[in-house]
């Protein structure tokens, strides 16, 4: 079951690691997405819990984690955490968003 926010609809989050500045305050916002791998870079997890290390790799949001992944994108100091719609790719929190 896919959740949906009518207004935002189905969003997914990547994180840049070129610009991940390590901090952790993305897995401590929402540890159920992010996660600090053992190179001290913050990645995305899938549903099941599995760090996607790929570049580029994105991961849904569930809608009950909104506000803790937009507060990550707030409050990370590398602008480094992107949220986009899924069916257009538009941003709509991060460095990107309009």
């Amino acid at each position: 079951m896919t959740v949906q926010n009518e207004e935002l609809g189905d969003l997914e989050v990547w994180i840049d690691q070129d610009l991940c500045t390590g901090d952790g305050i993305c897995a401590q916002y929402a540890p159920e997405i992010f996660e600090l791998d053992i190179d001290g870079l913050a990645y995305v997890k899938s549903a099941d819990d599995e760090l996607l290390q790929d570049q580029g790799a994105t991961t849904r949001v569930p809608l009950p984690l909104l506000t803790e992944v937009v507060d990550s994108v707030k409050e990370c100091p590398g602008e480094c955490i992107h949220v986009r719609r899924v069916s257009d790719r538009v941003e709509v929190y991060g460095p990107d968003a309009e």
